[in-house]
């Protein structure tokens, strides 16, 4: 069973957003749009449950929006900071810390070089979880966080992404529609971590929608993708359909834009 989320993290993105990483070719986004949009996502999450603690924006970071990779946390249980892959973002973590430690010990572990881990490369399919190894997150980072799970009676599996093309981490190709079922691209769907679980394969051509977020009775999936709505329904999920388009330009999505527990 999924953990139900009653509380949600989130920092709107600053005036330089447009300043942050992105590996595609999209133009620049529209700062006022991608706020709009933001709201929007906020106010979702709290129509299905989520208490909001809203972070004020942060320009030191353009790419601080993205609260997800800054910490991992298991609801009700602990929480740890990570160690992102782009030096960039490094001052993130700290940034984010105050806010989690609210809710957990002050106290808390961290990934520690020479390991990197972008939470963005972790999906969470109930009590196991698979790690992306990207360009973001590295095999001792990874090490380190399943043995972190593992004192939480979690279990972990790793993918390599490094060659998979169109993708920055593991939930832009991959993300948990219940404990037993994934939603993923093509390109990962023969992976042999995925081999025992029911797979919804994304339609051609709309494989931006893989990163889904399930968020207690409802997927939120991004605006803009008939098909793989239609195909979600049709398996009876409820659907909260969320224009993403700005934070698309800057490699972000549905679940890069808040820490969920």
């Amino acid at each position: 069973m999924f953990s139900r989320f009653t509380r949600a993290i989130v920092r709107p993105p600053a005036r330089n957003f447009a300043n942050g990483l992105t590996t595609v070719d999209l133009g620049l986004p529209d700062i006022d749009r991608a706020l709009q949009q933001h709201a929007a996502y906020c106010a979702a999450l709290v129509r299905n449950g989520c208490e909001l603690f809203t972070l004020a924006a942060d320009d030191r970071f353009p790419d601080s929006t993205f609260v997800e990779d800054t910490a991992l946390i298991l609801p009700n249980e602990g929480a740890i900071l990570t160690r992102p892959g782009a030096a960039s973002r490094a001052g993130e973590v700290d940034a984010i810390r105050d806010s989690v430690t609210q809710f957990f010990p002050p106290e808390l572990p961290r990934i520690l070089p020479n390991g990197t881990l972008d939470a963005g490369d972790v999906c969470d399919a109930g009590r196991h979880f698979f790690i992306g190894i990207s360009h973001r997150t590295n095999a001792d980072g990874a090490r380190q966080l399943t043995e972190w799970l593992s004192t939480h009676g979690c279990t972990a599996s790793t993918v390599d992404i490094r060659e998979v093309l169109g993708i920055l981490h593991l939930k832009s190709g991959v993300c948990a529609l219940d404990e037993d079922r994934l939603i993923v691209i093509d390109a990962l769907a023969s992976h042999a971590a995925f081999r025992d679980y029911d797979l919804v394969r994304v339609p051609a051509g709309e494989e931006y929608a893989a990163n889904c977020v399930r968020v207690n009775d409802v997927i939120f999936v991004a605006d803009g993708y008939p098909n793989t709505h239609a195909l979600l329904r049709s398996l009876g999920y409820t659907l909260e359909i969320i224009d993403m388009s700005e934070y698309s330009k800057m490699d972000g999505g549905l679940s890069c834009l808040s820490l969920r527990f």
